[in-house]
């Protein structure tokens, strides 16, 4: 029996609490769990309280199992409680912990709010895909956003763009290709990825009259790893790299910065974005949204993107089980 999906509730005064309910509705069969405090869903959710994870699996189709995680207080949709910073990070640990310990088959993340951790419980890290990987113990891990339409890997992420090319170097192109391989095979059962990489500058440089970082960081790279047995296109112009016929030619783009990679995919598929972290090692999905405290308890909220995330977490779990 596959073991259940570990949903962390994020931040219990956004959107976090009542998308799981609805994503629970529409995917009343897939084996999951909500970590959190049962005060802070929708009242008169379909719930049940669990246990333990395995228990998941006895619950009524269509009812959220609920692994109880007290917080120190109640949390009303829209406002932040800095009292309940600590009991969102320890969520985060719980889950990763079960994970670990195969108690949970993968870590499906709801959004959290950054400020309210780091005001509440002094959070030390930029956000969830670097406190997973401390919790993990893994120096670097990799961001892909992704979806049926495309799958896309920034090198640089948060990085501003007057930085971004002091920020750009073999080692760190390196390693984000290698990552990126390596998911496509281990979580996404590609057996010979085909990744295409885009050049940092107008027209991949246009052999250096527009910036030399493709010839003397992007090129040098690839062809290295080309060495070693990896499928790598480019560099390449990004402004080519997105239409439906490029897109047939590769499983996953690898750009250089921030918007190169996510204006195509948000683009092609808004509510259908999902944030995977390559290089943990447990799966980890989660919807490509924030915690959207303006419109929380207002009924608004699309499901999309959690539903897409918890059936991203499903499909990479048992690709991993079937390679075990």
């Amino acid at each position: 029996m596959t073991a259940p999906i570990a949903l962390t509730c994020g931040e219990p005064g956004g959107i976090g609490p009542e998308l799981a309910v609805a994503a629970r509705a529409a995917l009343p069969d897939l084996p999951m769990f909500w970590i959190g405090d049962p005060r802070h869903l929708p009242k008169g959710s379909a719930m049940q309280l669990i246990g333990a994870p395995e228990q998941a699996h006895a619950v009524p189709p269509g009812v959220l199992p609920v692994l109880e995680h007290r917080f120190a207080a109640d949390n009303p949709p829209g406002v932040l409680v800095p009292e309940n910073a600590r009991g969102i990070i320890e969520v985060i640990e719980r889950a990763v912990s079960l994970a670990q310990s195969g108690a949970a088959g993968a870590v499906c993340t709801a959004p959290l709010h950054k400020k309210a951790l780091k005001d509440g419980a002094g959070f030390g890290f930029p956000g969830h895909t670097e406190f997973l990987a401390h919790l993990a113990g893994v120096e670097q891990v990799v961001m892909m956003l992704a979806s049926p339409l495309l799958r896309v890997v920034p090198v640089t992420i948060h990085v501003p763009i007057a930085e971004v090319s002091a920020a750009l170097t073999a080692s760190r192109l390196t390693e984000t290709l290698r990552l990126t391989h390596a998911g496509l095979i281990a979580d996404f059962g590609l057996a010979r990825p085909r990744i295409a990489v885009a050049g940092l500058n107008p027209h991949a440089g246009e052999g250096g009259a527009m910036g030399r970082e493709e010839i003397e960081i992007i090129a040098p790279v690839l062809a290295r790893l080309r060495a070693e047995g990896m499928d790598l296109m480019g560099p390449l112009s990004a402004d080519t790299m997105f239409h439906a016929r490029a897109r047939a030619s590769y499983d996953a783009a690898v750009c250089m910065y921030h918007d190169q990679a996510l204006i195509p995919i948000k683009t092609l598929d808004f509510d259908g974005g999902v944030n995977v972290t390559l290089g943990l090692p447990f799966i980890r999905t989660s919807p490509d949204h924030g915690t959207a405290l303006d419109i929380a308890g207002k009924g608004i909220a699309r499901p999309d993107s959690l539903i897409a995330a918890l059936q991203m977490a499903r499909d990479m779990a048992q690709v991993r089980g079937a390679r075990l």
